[in-house]
């Protein structure tokens, strides 16, 4: 019979939660209670959020470690993102964990992306502790949010014993749980208390040797790459001499150089490692997520991780602008081929494909939410590049064409029921449930192709007021739902090189909306506005006013723009159509055609039309 042990000295917990229902300020809280800092110290909100993106967006992009200590016990928590496009960080957190605190808000209830998450926790089998959290905003709705969990597990195929769930109600911002809605919590303790009591500890096979899953990499300047997982089985000892199995089951020798467990949110170096922590090793520079580190005399690999595959591609290539080299400090194709083939390392959900013309690269992701994150970051390390509108990416079954479907979930005003229906049944998407609870707010679900969420959300946001919410998540591929056109809009795009004057602008705002302000600098093929039909115009953004001797030079200069609002990289690349992209740099974004001169592009529709023709 098999032996097993268990660690009972360690815990294992992700948590999981929608954007901003208070999972890291739940965790600051935790933190603070388990005497991790010291009387006094100063520490900064958020602390989980690591990153200047997750701290602006108020969101976890990057799934992260850290740990606590309570009773004597070590508690591992892994963060996971709220965000369906960070999938990728989801499956490779969930793999190190033996259990998870679903985290709901007591008002808005288990949203889409809490639904992505806790469908992967469940599939791999933890014990799940729910945590109604905010229970002290006015409109907490604890009871109606309780059955919603239920709904919701129910629906997602849990287990008798996965909805036998131990329950808590929390204020996390005051750091405060109970078990009922009577009582009045003072702090923590409860919540750690029924860690201990309800997650299982790491269990393990006392005959196996030492196996590891890599599940995250991290990157030192002076110890190079850090290989980041759980230890399934077995020991890890300072110098040890390992092997490190690849994909395709390939050995490569390593040696421990450093061996550092999570002690709070830092590292601490340790001689040995006991089974079901989770490490940092160094001392290997060619891993890869989801390979097994275990002994020279045992190579036996674990399951890898494995992610949902990609349903978006965008085109990254050089910045070929006559503004090109002006902001950035990395502006070559070996450059940005050399960053995204570090990104592909890191993120497991991207991948990364080279063209024929060896200076634009193909990347795949879960949707153009983590595709701009990418981006993003980028600009921010000082990158200059173009990128083109995102695109789907269809499959082939049976002959028969078939595109990514989403599950869309949309909460607006009952007035605006109208307008967003009608928006995306033009764009083939399918009303599948309509709630509505008499307070003036309706919950609609859809079932959409991705590609018609690509340059919605904003014009959403404008249909509803700003007052809509809307989330979706991935449902699988179905049929090709048919042709719709994606904007009803053409673009004004300058036709010459200089600096934008108002004059010319006055004078070009009754053909649409203006995206530049007087003095911005411009080129042929730049789009400077959104044009009110559908064809795209050249326009001389440039155009100074004629003089004549009636006139003074500084007579009738009072002209008064219409105020223009600053260009996104969400908004551009929503903006964009296929003959367009997004130039970016470090200090500005930029839309243009990729074809910048206007006598290309007009013999390029001419052949279009003759061919159709």
């Amino acid at each position: 019979m098999k032996r097993s042990g268990k660690n009972t000295k360690l815990r294992n917990i992700a948590i999981i939660a929608h954007v901003d229902h208070g999972k890291t300020t739940l965790v600051d809280t935790m933190f603070e209670q388990s005497g991790l800092f010291r009387a006094g110290q100063e520490v900064d909100e958020r602390i989980m959020d690591s990153m200047d993106l997750e701290r602006e967006r108020g969101i976890t992009i990057a799934a992260k470690n850290c740990s606590v200590v309570w009773n004597n016990v070590k508690i591992n928590i892994i963060d996971t993102p709220g965000h369906a496009d960070f999938g990728g960080e989801v499956e490779r957190a969930l793999s190190m964990a033996d259990g998870a605190i679903l985290l709901v808000d007591a008002s808005e209830g288990p949203l889409p992306q809490t639904r992505f998450v806790l469908k992967k926790a469940l599939d791999a089998g933890l014990r799940i502790i729910v945590v109604i959290n905010k229970l002290d905003r006015k409109d907490a709705r604890p009871d109606e949010v309780l059955d919603e969990i239920y709904d919701l597990l129910i629906d997602l195929d849990a287990t008798e014993d996965q909805l036998e769930f131990p329950l808590l109600y929390a204020i996390g911002r005051d750091g405060i749980a109970q078990k009922t809605l009577e009582e009045h919590g003072k702090n923590l303790n409860i919540l750690f208390d029924t860690i201990l009591k309800e997650i299982p500890p790491p269990s393990y096979d006392p005959d196996e040797p030492f196996q590891m899953l890599v599940s995250d990499l991290g990157y030192s300047d002076y110890l190079g790459r850090l290989a980041i997982g759980k230890i399934f089985n077995g020991m890890a000892r300072y110098n040890d001499s390992l092997v490190c199995i690849g994909e395709h089951g390939e050995h490569l020798p390593l040696k421990i150089s450093k061996l550092q467990i999570y002690k709070g949110m830092q590292f601490k170096e340790v001689d040995c490692a006991d089974p079901g922590d989770i490490v940092v090793l160094s001392g290997i520079e060619d891993v890869k997520i989801g390979d097994t580190i275990c002994t020279k005399e045992a190579p036996k690999a674990l399951k890898r991780i494995t992610v949902d595959e990609p349903t978006v591609s965008m085109k990254f290539t050089i910045n070929s602008s006559p503004f090109c080299g002006k902001d950035g400090k990395f502006v070559q194709s070996s450059k940005i081929r050399e960053r995204l083939t570090k990104e592909t390392l890191i993120n497991v959900a991207i991948q990364m494909e080279e063209t024929e013309d060896r200076e634009s690269f193909i990347v795949k992701g879960r949707g153009e939410f983590q595709m701009a994150i990418l981006i993003e970051t980028m600009r921010r390390e000082g990158f200059e590049l173009c990128v083109g509108r995102p695109e789907v990416i269809y499959q082939h079954k049976d002959g028969k064409k078939c595109e990514p479907i989403e599950h869309l979930f949309v909460d607006c005003a009952e007035s605006f029921l109208g307008i967003v229906t009608e928006k995306l049944s033009t764009r083939k998407g399918k009303m599948t449930n309509l709630v509505n609870n008499g307070k003036g707010r309706v919950r609609i679900e859809f079932s959409v192709p991705s590609r018609a969420l690509i340059g919605y959300r904003d014009e959403f946001l404008t249909d509803t007021k700003g007052t809509g919410i809307m989330n979706s998540y991935f449902a699988g591929y179905e049929a090709y739902r048919g042709d719709f056109p994606s904007r009803f809009t053409g673009s004004i795009v300058g036709d010459r090189s200089g600096k934008a004057v108002a004059y010319a602008l006055f004078n070009l705002e009754p053909r649409g909306q203006i995206f530049i302000v007087p003095g911005d600098p411009v080129y042929e093929g730049m789009i400077i506005g959104e044009h009110n039909r559908d064809e795209d115009i050249n326009a001389n953004p440039c155009k100074e006013k004629k003089l004549s001797n009636m006139r003074a030079a500084g007579k009738d200069e009072n002209v008064i723009l219409a105020p223009v609002t600053p260009m996104t990289l969400e908004r551009a690349i929503n903006f964009i159509r296929d003959d367009e992209m997004v130039e970016v740099t470090p200090k500005s974004i930029r839309l243009r055609k990729t074809v910048l001169s206007a006598q290309k592009r007009h013999l390029v529709r001419a052949s279009k039309k003759k061919k159709s023709g």
